[in-house]
């Protein structure tokens, strides 16, 4: 196995513990990366984690993170994924992107399963160019507990995706830009409401020319998941 149990034993915060380390190198344009996480098992990770940063060029240590629960399972190399979202399915346990489109990486490490149907939450940093570190989102992370695990981020069109349901027949695809001081702002809404059981009520909204246009049509639901 690739990864290297550590001893002796670690200490974080109040717990001691031995750890399981993995180094990835292709995971970050701007970082090599460490994690040493509590326990794996069976090709599963979980528990108290920090997540090394070093520098590329330097290979310098640039900044540790750290995750309550960093949960994730081990490829066929025996390592961890990266940079994976996909709705229903696998959630690398670090995403790096520039989420705020500022042109500076940052990055997003999964705490545990706290989003939606116990799917996957992340704590999201975003790198401070004044400070010259990841510094904590409150925002950014709030929108990675509040959904369907990790949002998807639409670097063309500036947008952050995310995914919200209630049961089989209700669905809400949201997106949202960042404006400089001001943050998140909501753009676009899709709203799938199939409750009825035989058509599926859509509803799309969205925010052009300062104002919200909101369109409306119904299909009967054969048809139109057949197209979707």
């Amino acid at each position: 196995m690739s990864y290297k149990l550590l001893l002796p034993i670690l200490l974080m915060g109040n717990l001691c513990f031995a750890q399981h380390q993995f180094e990835l190198k292709d995971v970050s344009k701007n970082y090599d990366v460490k994690i040493n996480v509590e326990n794996c098992e069976n090709n599963e990770c979980s528990g108290k984690a920090t997540v090394e940063l070093f520098d590329k060029k330097t290979s310098k240590k640039f900044q540790t993170l750290s995750s309550d629960d960093l949960t994730f399972y081990l490829n066929e190399d025996q390592k961890p994924t990266s940079n994976i979202i996909q709705l229903y399915n696998e959630q690398s346990p670090l995403i790096f992107d520039d989420f705020n489109f500022d042109g500076m990486e940052d990055m997003a490490i999964r705490n545990g399963n706290e989003s939606s149907y116990g799917g996957s939450s992340y704590d999201v940093y975003v790198f401070n160019i004044t400070k010259k570190q990841l510094v904590p989102s409150e925002e950014l992370t709030l929108l990675a507990h509040e959904n369907l695990g990790m949002f998807n981020t639409d670097s063309e069109r500036k947008r952050l995706i995310t995914y919200s349901k209630s049961g089989c027949c209700w669905h809400l695809t949201t997106e949202y830009t960042v404006l400089p001081q001001r943050g998140l702002f909501k753009v676009y809404e899709l709203e799938e409401d199939a409750t009825g059981g035989e058509k599926v009520k859509v509803t799309k909204k969205e925010f052009i020319d300062d104002k919200w246009i909101t369109n409306i049509k119904e299909y009967p639901i054969n048809e139109y998941y057949k197209e979707n």
